[in-house]
């Protein structure tokens, strides 16, 4: 008893110690927070000036004002040029707050870049005379190429007037290059860098990050308590699925990585490292995802925390919500024709269009199309042709272009060189052909977090084959009307099967699973993107209102 006493009583000093420290680190936190917010009150004030001077000579030149857009049919979607809320309720239409998008690779032009446009375009036509601004590091481009370059690449057009961009100078921090060991701990710690960087030019009302910057987003938390922050993440920093793939038998490009003492300090670097990103995960206030698969992850890393630290708000399914990225599928529907009087211009032509890189495993696909032409020269819908598999893809480096060489030798060494074509860096309307003249297509990629190129080939009318994971498995290639819309795969004999099975349907069977496929690719199109995007946006006004009056 006389021990257990004086435990207690010296555990008590440590107890107290550690929650003293705890408030002075908080303390400290905010008193840095306070003068960046000093600071960067000037560039507040020329920044909504400048936004008053633009909007005033866009009006005078556009007959349309304020809301002029390329897409005039977003006109009718409830509840953004109407000023209303997703639910039917009055919204707040004249909230003239400045949101910050945390993107410092904004002018990359991939499917991350096409989610930053939609999700501001989404916002400008929910609140008007809210300021959109980016912060970005290419430095190498001013506000017109930027916006000239979304509206070519992606058919959206922006509000110029009240979306800006901040140029950010330590971009060098978050990338890989700069971090050669200990990548994913360098990289998040550049990210802290980066974010200081970010708000010692502008503070800003709510901070959102698009890129996957959790720790950007637990130093706002940590500096700016009263400004509500909001991740969209594509797929998590780290993962359970990771570190079980670091095993002899598991997949993925780290594969194998965790034998010896070597995979065994990785093991425990990564799992260190996951619960550090469990933290930071806590802080965010609102959390949105691309796919049911990385909601998942997302949970099990972020989930308990965060229910601890927001009390009001439970663990839910709703906590983290899935926001599907938006896929240019009005474009394919309307350019491509999925009709019996179609299926003449398709022949037996698989088609993979992905970046020539490890993880998309294009050596699985030849070795999987070598099985399938070793048992099958032609299908009784295309009896005078053989199959053929057209690999797509960009080629963004030496490294890429080795792996294409490589993939070459490996179509010679099987005797399919002939049957397979390489279309590098291929133009959208040399992409548009393919999708119109193939038959199937094809994902590689074990655990890819949503699959964008699936939906294209769903939009086109093509019968996907796809990996037995991620979230082409979970959210793209299911069931529609009681019914598939494709075939999963895993291994080489499962792909080749797969293959011969979709090939050799009926044009019956062909025909109605590519309108059901087509059907499926409409659950991801700009609108329902921007319906749920300010769903999630409006918890965040109302957050920053509700911490604005308090403070």
């Amino acid at each position: 008893m006389n021990l257990s006493f004086l435990f207690l009583w010296l555990s008590i000093p440590v107890v107290l110690a550690y929650f003293f420290g705890l408030y002075l680190l908080g303390s400290l936190g905010q008193v840095v927070g306070y003068y960046l917010r000093r600071a960067s009150r000037v560039r507040k004030e020329l920044l909504l000036a400048r936004v008053k001077s633009e909007q005033r000579a866009y009006a005078a030149t556009h007959s349309k004002g304020a809301l002029t857009n390329g897409d005039d049919d977003w006109e009718e979607v409830e509840g953004y040029a109407a000023g209303t809320a997703a639910n039917g309720a009055k919204g707040r239409e004249d909230w003239k707050g400045i949101m910050g998008f945390f993107h410092p690779f904004c002018n990359a032009g991939g499917g991350g870049e096409r989610v930053l446009w939609a999700a501001i375009r989404a916002n400008q036509k929910r609140w008007p005379d809210a300021v959109c601004v980016v912060y970005t590091g290419d430095h190498d481009v001013d506000k017109a190429a930027i916006l000239k370059r979304v509206a070519n690449r992606f058919n959206i057009h922006l509000h110029p007037p009240t979306v800006h961009f901040l140029y950010l100078s330590t971009r060098r921090y978050v990338l890989s290059s700069t971090w050669p060991h200990f990548t994913l701990l360098g990289q998040s710690l550049g990210s802290l860098i980066l974010a200081y960087d970010a708000f010692s030019l502008l503070v800003p009302d709510i901070f959102i990050d698009t890129m996957g910057y959790a720790f950007a987003l637990a130093l706002s938390t940590f500096l700016f308590p009263a400004v509500p922050t909001s991740a969209y993440v594509h797929y998590p920093t780290i993962s359970t699925d990771m570190l079980a793939s670091l095993s002899s038998d598991g997949q993925g490009v780290n594969a194998g990585a965790g034998v010896g003492w070597k995979g065994f300090a990785k093991r425990h670097y990564w799992s260190l490292f996951a619960r550090l990103y469990c933290l930071v995960g806590s802080t965010i206030d609102v959390v949105m995802t691309n796919s049911t698969w990385t909601q998942s992850h997302i949970r099990s890393l972020w989930a308990p925390r965060r229910a601890r630290r927001l009390r009001s708000i439970k663990a839910s399914e709703t906590d983290i919500d899935v926001v599907f990225p938006p896929v240019a599928v009005e474009e394919l529907t309307d350019g491509i024709d999925v009709s019996p009087e179609s299926e003449s211009k398709r022949g037996p032509t698989i088609l993979y269009i992905a970046q020539f890189r490890p993880e998309k495993n294009h050596t699985l696909i030849i070795e999987a199309f070598a099985k399938l032409v070793a048992k099958h020269n032609a299908f009784p819908s295309f009896p005078n042709t053989p199959p053929k598999l057209v690999l797509v893809g960009s080629v963004r480096d030496s490294d890429d272009a080795t792996r294409v060489y490589n993939l070459r030798l490996l179509a010679h060494e099987r005797k399919i060189k002939e049957k397979i074509e390489f279309v590098c860096d291929a133009s959208w309307p040399q992409i548009l052909d393919w999708l119109q003249r193939a038959s199937v297509g094809v994902n590689g990629m074990w655990n890819e977090h949503f699959g964008i190129g699936v939906v294209e080939y769903q939009a086109a009318g093509l019968i996907s084959v796809v990996n037995d994971s991620g979230g082409p498995k979970l959210d793209i290639v299911v069931d529609i009307d009681g019914e598939p819309t494709g075939f999963h795969a895993s291994t080489v004999e499962e792909y080749a099967s797969a293959f011969a099975q979709a090939l050799s349907l009926s044009p019956a069977e062909t025909s109605a699973m590519r309108l059901r496929a087509r059907k499926s690719a409409l659950r991801f199109t700009d609108r329902i993107f921007a319906e749920k995007w300010i769903g999630n946006m409006e918890r965040l006004v109302q957050l920053q209102e509700r911490r604005a009056r308090k403070s």
